[in-house]
C-alpha cells in the first residue's frame, strides 16, 4: 500500500513542466550523487542535515523529498516537515525508482550554470518575443524555479554578464545560442537533456515561429502573432516574461496533451 505521504515517479512526472509542480528537492547524500551526477528536472539540492535551510526553501507550498532510494532519508525529512505544518511527500523508489522509469528526464548537474545567491542568472537583449521568452520558460519550468532573467540592449549583454556573473543566451558567438538551423531553445532542450515528444513538438513550433518557416508547423503563424502582440501590450520586459509564461504553459499543454484535438462549429447550428 503507498504511503500517504508518497508521490510516485509517474505521478510526480505529470506535475513537472506545469505551474502546478511542487518544490522538488534532492537530498541524496553527495557520494551517492557524485556516482550519479544527475537532477530530476526542476530539482534543487540541498544537505539532509541542514533542517533549517529545508525548511525556508519548502515554506509557502508543496514539495517533493527525494533520495536514492526513498527511504529512511526523505521518509524522515517528510515527517518533520509535515510536523511543522509543511504539505512534504516523498518520492517512492526515489532517484533509483526515476532513473528506472521509461523515458524518465535527468538533467546533467554539470550543464546548470554556476548559480548567483542560490539560483541561476541569465541576461539576453531587450524586447524578447518568442524564443526569449520560450527559454526562460522552459528554465523556470524545467531547470530552475526561480532564475533571474535580464533584458538589457545588445551591446551591453555581454558586459552585463560579466559584471553580474550572468549567462548570457540568445545572443551571437555564446553557448546558449542558435546553432545551426536551430533555435536557442533546441540548444537547452540538448544540453539540459530535456528531450520528449512533448518538449520536441514545442520546440518545432518555437524554431518555426523564430525563424519564419511557418511550413515547419502550422501553429507557428499564431505563435508569431500572439508573441508579437504581448511585446506591444507591455513596455516593460518583465511584464512581458510573466505574460508569456502563461502563454507557454498553455501551448506545452497542448503539446503533451491536446495536440491531435480539433474544434469545429457544431453543424445545424447558426452562427
Amino acid at each position: 500500500m503507498a504511503s500517504p505521504n508518497s508521490i510516485s515517479p509517474r505521478q510526480l512526472s505529470r506535475l513537472i513542466g506545469t505551474p502546478q509542480a511542487p518544490t522538488l528537492v534532492d537530498v541524496c547524500l553527495d557520494p551517492d550523487f557524485d556516482t550519479d551526477p544527475f537532477l530530476i528536472p526542476g530539482s534543487i539540492r540541498h544537505s539532509a542535515t541542514d533542517i533549517p535551510g529545508l525548511i525556508q526553501r519548502v515554506s509557502g507550498g508543496s514539495s517533493v523529498i527525494i533520495c536514492q532510494k526513498g527511504k529512511k532519508l526523505s521518509q524522515g525529512l517528510v515527517s518533520w516537515l509535515r510536523s511543522e505544518g509543511h504539505a512534504a511527500e516523498y518520492l517512492e523508489g526515489g532517484m533509483y525508482a526515476w532513473r528506472d522509469m521509461p523515458d524518465a528526464m535527468r538533467i546533467p548537474f554539470s550543464a546548470l550554470p554556476d548559480p548567483i545567491a542560490d539560483h541561476t542568472l541569465w541576461v539576453t537583449r531587450h524586447r524578447p518575443k518568442i524564443d526569449r521568452i520560450a527559454c526562460p520558460w522552459l528554465i523556470r519550468r524545467f531547470v530552475d524555479r526561480k532564475a533571474r532573467f535580464l533584458f538589457v540592449s545588445p551591446a551591453e549583454v555581454e558586459s552585463v554578464a560579466e559584471k553580474f556573473g550572468a549567462t548570457p543566451f540568445d545572443v551571437g558567438n555564446t553557448f546558449w545560442s542558435h546553432r545551426g538551423d536551430k533555435c536557442t531553445f533546441d540548444t537547452m532542450l540538448d544540453e539540459f537533456n530535456l528531450r520528449s515528444p512533448a518538449l520536441d513538438r514545442l520546440a518545432t513550433v518555437i524554431r518555426a515561429a523564430d525563424t519564419n518557416r511557418h511550413d515547419l508547423a502550422p501553429e507557428a503563424a499564431g505563435l508569431l502573432a500572439v508573441s508579437v502582440g504581448l511585446s506591444r501590450q507591455y513596455r516593460d520586459d518583465h511584464e512581458n516574461l510573466e505574460a508569456g509564461l502563461n502563454l507557454y504553459d498553455a501551448l506545452y499543454r497542448w503539446a503533451r496533451d491536446g495536440f491531435e484535438e480539433s474544434h469545429d462549429w457544431p453543424t445545424g447550428q447558426k452562427s
